[in-house]
């Protein structure tokens, strides 16, 4: 082997996720997921006008820094190159209030980044998404910033007399009552309060359906995950309003469209079998009802996919498909012999 050849070597590491057959690259990947996110960042500049681009701009340029200065402090090869981390910066600060604090961002990426992801071993190695992990690390330290009421959007401002409102989900859950200007149509289109990038369905779908076009998603997760809290609200219900108008609210409110389409979807932390995805979709789904119903705050979506984060190696562990000839019988007389020749070996 000559010394060119030695120096276009490449090492394929199989041990962790993405494995993805695909004739594009991570890069190339990234890059669709950001576009696929510019419908809901439209919106929420339609609607709170340009200071979530600034959150955004910070939010990504920390994502980027913190990856590059770890690596670089290590002595890695850098990574920033496939975009990774900027669509971690981006969707942390689409789960951010509108008028969040600059510095707000710049905490959740170093969390996500350099906790989440850079100790773990970087892009593939996490076992959770590193966004939600870093929004659950800001909602932790800054509940009242995270948590509080958000910024009248600017189609309510005639409708509403005061600067800061509670989001829909909060009106649900919290009140009990829901106001008569959140109409289903508000809510698809994004004329109501809530996150820079969760306020409008119809965006979030959009993006959503270039993904699965572009193949970077497949459909599993979503449908089965929105899928699921629609089933178990039209069952279950709630006091005061029809079945039907309890499931929309649901569905078409907080961060569901949002978690399902973009958060839950991550290769690295999601399963690779087809039948795990459908389950771990549905895990996604009752978890967030469960929370809405019995938790402290109005929206599960967060919690419910980090929990089935760390459930996905069993998934896929469930649902691997054996290889073709190659018996029960057979796994177990090989999983019997390594673990005779391992005794040997002592």
């Amino acid at each position: 082997m000559s010394n060119n050849d030695k120096k276009e070597r490449i090492v394929l590491d199989v041990a962790y996720q993405p494995q993805v057959r695909t004739n594009t690259d991570t890069r190339r990947i990234m890059l669709d997921v950001m576009i696929a996110l510019l419908p809901a960042v439209a919106v929420a500049v339609w609607q709170f006008g340009a200071y979530p681009l600034l959150v955004i701009a910070v939010s990504v340029a920390s994502a980027v820094f913190f990856e590059w200065g770890y690596r670089k402090l290590l002595k890695k090869h850098s990574t920033i190159g496939d975009l990774s981390a900027c669509v971690t910066g981006m969707l942390l600060a689409l789960v951010l209030p509108p008028n969040a604090p600059w510095w707000l961002p710049v905490i959740g990426t170093f969390f996500a980044i350099v906790v989440v992801k850079q100790l773990y071993g970087g892009i593939g190695k996490n076992f959770l998404n590193p966004a939600l992990a870093g929004r659950a690390f800001l909602l932790a330290s800054y509940a009242a910033i995270m948590s509080g009421e958000y910024l009248v959007p600017r189609a309510l401002k005639g409708s509403v007399d005061a600067a800061t409102m509670a989001t829909p989900l909060a009106f649900l859950y919290d009140s009990g009552a829901m106001p008569e200007y959140y109409s289903f149509v508000d809510l698809l289109i994004g004329k109501v309060p809530g996150c820079i990038g969760e306020i409008s369905a119809l965006a979030l779908i959009i993006g959503g359906v270039y993904l699965i076009a572009r193949k970077v998603i497949s459909w599993r997760i979503p449908v089965s995950f929105v899928g699921t809290v629609a089933v178990l609200c039209l069952i279950f219900g709630y006091q005061g309003y029809g079945r039907v108008d309890w499931m929309l609210y649901n569905v078409l409110s907080g961060g569901l469209m949002l978690g399902a389409i973009f958060m839950a979807t991550d290769y690295a932390t999601s399963p690779v079998t087809l039948n795990g995805q459908l389950l771990f979709g549905a895990g996604c789904g009752a978890l967030t009802v469960l929370i809405r119903y019995f938790g402290g705050f109005p929206e599960g979506v967060s919690y419910a996919i980090l929990i089935m984060n760390l459930c996905s190696w069993a998934i896929d562990k469930a649902f691997h498909r054996h290889q073709f000839g190659v018996s029960k019988e057979d796994i177990k007389a090989e999983k019997a012999a390594k673990k005779a020749a391992k005794e040997a070996a002592k």
